[in-house]
């Protein structure tokens, strides 16, 4: 009675009816759910209510840390964005140039980076000024610097190769050659024509004998004073380095007579190894009081620094003008020298050949020969009038001949000496 009962009081949609198998759906821990109600469309897309973020603290909220987070950020994009750009320039720098075909450019001296980059650019040689300007300062070390001269530029020279070029200074070399026994005045013609050297020359010339003859190597936009400063400091330093090492037996005393005596024996023969026999000769008559009776002495006291004209012969009548420099007139050694002699001249005088030859006269091959004595000289005269008869024509017997004079012109040695 009491299981029915119990059947009986079940509440409705307990049963098995209403469970299936008389127990509790899924997910409701046994407890009654209610009746399924459907939603419309917008209620299903409709979203669920999310929980509200948690609140930032105090400390994040705090402007000083909002602003330290942005300079970050912004650090971090520069520091990007530079080293981006860094290797951006450093290809561009290291990439081949525009230029077509070899160039030639000129650093003239005083140019900074800046307007050498900008001339660069202006030229067609590299492509960004800025970008060159830039990178070289980062390689240039140690105090290097883009240096003054006329480069030549390789065809697509990347800005890199223009820089070593600048940097090693090898830049392109002229030169001016200024021969043994030229005089002052002749050598300041051949700097003044120079078409590459750039200056005025001073007014006021050195004195005669102080310029060393020699090739000078220069670049596009040196200054013809620079050459000029160059010639008298080497001069200088030879004359002194090879007066100390002279024979000191010398009959000449002071290093401004050395000089001079050298500048007669370069103007008197050109051929090295007769220098110090030429020497000689002069030095001997200088022992014995003789007069040196030197012809480029007589063209000195005549023409002084201009030089004779090539079409105009030393007459005889020249030997009687009255000059300061005429060793046929006066005796010992003229006042200046009368040419810039060369190292060969220079060291003939200060150790000359040993000989008591007191003469010497062209002999037809562009030498000379010697004599001791003036029959043995009037001989040699001789012969050398009948090798050059036709040239002696020409001048009308009047020209002087190549060396001492002989007959009644000649300087005889004292008696006793």
């Amino acid at each position: 009675m009491n299981n029915s009962n119990n059947l009986g009081d079940n509440p409705p949609g307990s049963g098995p009816a209403a469970g299936g198998n008389g127990t509790a759906p899924a997910g409701t821990n046994g407890a009654a759910r209610g009746p399924i109600i459907p939603k419309s469309p917008n209620e299903a897309l409709r979203p669920e209510r999310v929980p509200e973020p948690p609140r930032r603290s105090k400390k994040a909220r705090s402007q000083f840390v909002i602003f330290l987070n942005f300079v970050m950020t912004m650090v971090v994009v520069i520091c990007i964005a530079a080293v981006a750009g860094f290797y951006y320039m450093i290809r561009v720098y290291q990439e081949p140039g525009p230029l077509e075909t070899n160039s030639h450019f000129l650093v003239r001296s005083g140019n900074g980076l800046s307007e050498i980059a900008a001339n660069l650019e202006r030229n067609g040689i590299i492509s960004e000024a800025r970008i060159f300007r830039y990178v070289t300062a980062t390689y240039l070390r140690n105090g290097e610097t883009l240096k003054a001269g006329e480069y030549e530029i390789k065809a697509h020279a990347s800005m890199k190769d223009v820089m070593d070029t600048m940097v090693s200074g090898k830049s392109i070399l002229y030169s001016v050659v200024l021969p043994e026994g030229l005089t002052v005045r002749q050598m300041f013609l051949r700097l003044a024509e120079d078409p590459v050297l750039e200056g005025d020359l001073p007014s006021e010339q050195p004195p005669e004998g102080s310029l060393r003859p020699d090739t000078y190597k220069f670049s596009r936009g040196t200054k013809r004073n620079e050459i000029l400063s160059q010639m008298r400091a080497a001069q200088q330093k030879m004359v002194d380095q090879i007066w100390e090492k002279r024979d000191p037996d010398l009959p000449v005393k002071t290093k401004e007579e050395f000089l001079v005596l050298a500048s007669i024996v370069e103007k008197e023969t050109g051929k090295e190894d007769e220098r110090a026999h030429v020497a000689s000769v002069f030095l001997n008559r200088i022992q014995k009081g003789m007069r040196l009776q030197s012809d480029p002495t007589i063209v000195y006291g005549l023409f002084g620094g201009e030089g004779k004209p090539s079409d105009r012969p030393i007459y005889k009548s020249d030997i009687a003008k009255q000059t300061p420099y005429n060793t046929y007139q006066i005796k010992g050694l003229p006042p200046t020298p009368i040419s810039n002699p060369g190292r060969a001249a220079l060291e003939a005088v200060a150790n000359p050949w040993r000989s008591k030859d007191l003469y010497f006269v062209a002999d037809g091959t562009g030498g000379h020969v010697f004599a001791a004595t003036l029959e043995e000289h009037n001989a040699n005269v001789k012969r050398w009038r009948r090798v050059e008869a036709e040239r002696a024509a020409a001048g009308g017997g009047n020209e002087v001949v190549d060396g001492q004079p002989d007959g009644d012109e000649a300087e005889k040695p004292p008696k006793g000496n």
